[in-house]
């Protein structure tokens, strides 16, 4: 009986490593697809590649629109991320440190456009920033994508306030330390990686969004997904497949740097607890 079990417990363990790698394998295909055609010499998509030239990249940046989007979509990610982080840092304080009423209702209002469609968030968004007068604007686009940048920092903040020690509060406040500084040397230090982190996953959903940016950007706030669609839609050349491995390779290299904080993060808070270990077994 007890080979049988341990056979099955083998048997269902390299049944999901399979099904992990082809879970993993459906999902990073298409990258490794696209990615050698991008530097194709010849002026259609096939394999065996006819040669390798670095001609469309060359092409790409010598192109005043795809530059444009390319230029517009980083400034409104890095704007985005950057409101959305303080936004998010404030209201984690305020939801985590915080007895203000109707706590959870707030936070399930804060966290809403993470669970809505984002067609019927685009179009509130047009509605609403049209009486505004900030449809086709730079600000209404960081606006919007402020919105949807929030939760992310949001949830990872309050996941680092929930364990973070309320007594460090009490003493600086019992040192004399204001409110500002208190955040400044005790609370933003422990939860700095988090705050970091969130703020990228802000940045990557920010500058991979496309459904409200066609619903609000004019034609000088053309970002790169919305040109990439348009791209496809209009001129099916290797260029639009080195602009879709520029896009994958700063949303990769966001993330990359997103798992290296949070690894430092362990790494440190390992290294918190096994000093007072040590100096317990001294």
């Amino acid at each position: 009986m007890k080979d049988v079990l341990l056979y099955s417990s083998i048997f269902w363990r390299r049944l999901g490593w399979v099904f992990s790698i082809l879970v993993l394998f459906f999902l990073i295909a298409p990258i490794v697809i696209v990615l050698p055609l991008s530097f194709s010499s010849g002026s259609f998509f096939s394999y065996p590649l006819p040669g390798i030239s670095m001609r469309w990249y060359s092409e790409l940046f010598d192109n005043y629109k795809w530059v444009l989007a390319l230029k517009n979509s980083m400034i409104i990610a890095v704007s985005s991320a950057a409101l959305s982080t303080v936004l998010g840092i404030s209201a984690s304080i305020a939801l985590c440190m915080t007895d203000i009423p109707f706590k959870k209702a707030i936070y399930a209002l804060l966290l809403a456009p993470l669970v809505m469609p984002l067609v019927i968030v685009a179009v509130a968004c047009f509605l609403f920033y049209s009486q505004l007068g900030l449809t086709g604007s730079r600000l209404g686009l960081i606006l919007a994508h402020t919105a949807l940048g929030v939760p992310y920092v949001i949830i990872v903040a309050s996941a680092a306030l929930k364990n973070f020690d309320m007594t460090l509060i009490k003493a600086a406040r019992s040192l004399g330390a204001s409110s500002i500084m208190t955040f400044k040397r005790v609370i933003f230090p422990a939860i700095a990686p988090a705050v970091f982190a969130g703020a990228i996953f802000a940045f990557v959903s920010s500058f991979d969004e496309i459904v409200i940016t066609i619903f609000l950007a004019g034609p000088e706030q053309v970002t790169l997904p919305v040109r990439l669609l348009e791209g496809i839609r209009d001129e099916m050349t290797p260029v639009v497949v080195s602009a879709a491995v520029i896009m994958i390779m700063i949303s990769m290299g966001a993330m990359l740097v997103a798992e290296m904080i949070r690894r430092r993060s362990e790494r440190l808070s390992n290294t918190g607890t096994e000093r007072p270990a040590l100096l317990a077994g001294k």
